[in-house]
């Protein structure tokens, strides 16, 4: 099962015709669908959470995630695709 992070908000139809829908490109924070609704999404205004280097914030398909503090505690960390491989 994909994380919250791993996906975005819009069916696959939207995507197709989507400007955000490139590798790289992060669902921004003004879209509709890119606005999260589970229970474990928390903004945080956490400098120590914010400013962290240790999260891979590329890995967000949504710009939202990359302030969110769920994101920011458990998401991937900054190097861990190289330690799998």
């Amino acid at each position: 099962m994909a994380k919250c992070w791993e996906t975005r908000g819009c069916d696959e139809e939207m995507q197709a015709t989507c400007p955000h829908n490139l590798p790289g490109h992060q669902c921004p924070t003004k879209c509709a669908f890119a606005q999260c609704g589970r229970p474990s999404h928390k903004l945080t205004t956490d400098p120590d959470l914010i400013f962290d280097p240790c999260p891979d914030r590329s890995a967000a398909m949504k710009e939202e995630c990359t302030i969110c503090e769920f994101f920011l505690v458990n998401g991937p960390k900054v190097g861990d695709s190289l330690k799998e491989g």
